[in-house]
């Protein structure tokens, strides 16, 4: 394959279209980051990008001293992080109870065909 985008035949079944572009875009990615030399020097303008976030957010004009506005960042970035901790919580105990629930529910319906025959 070149480094061209691939086009897709229009199909009935849209998902082996959506399956095949998302392993077409897995293998460029996989391909370029086999390329990728230094990836701490690659990733780094995101990192920043990511950093200035929180210190746009604490202190947007600028007017907090770097150290005061460091440590600020620094706390709203633990917050963020605190933040996505406690989602994940939140979503692993919905699938345990949802997973909980079709176990009942299969149970049910077993001893109710058990109780059918």
């Amino acid at each position: 394959m070149t480094g061209r985008a691939q086009r897709y035949p229009e199909t009935d079944d849209d998902e082996s279209a959506a399956t095949l572009r998302r392993l077409d875009a897995e293998r460029a990615a996989h391909a370029s980051w086999a390329n990728t030399r230094d990836r701490t020097a690659r990733t780094a303008p995101a990192r920043r990008a990511f950093d200035l976030r929180f210190e746009d957010q604490v202190d947007p004009d600028r007017t907090l001293t770097p150290e005061e506005r460091a440590r600020r960042a620094m706390s709203a970035r633990k917050s963020f992080y605190a933040g996505l901790a406690a989602r994940s919580v939140r979503a692993r105990r919905k699938a345990r109870e949802a997973l909980a629930e079709a176990e009942a529910a299969e149970a049910e319906l077993a001893q109710a065909d058990d109780g059918a025959e």
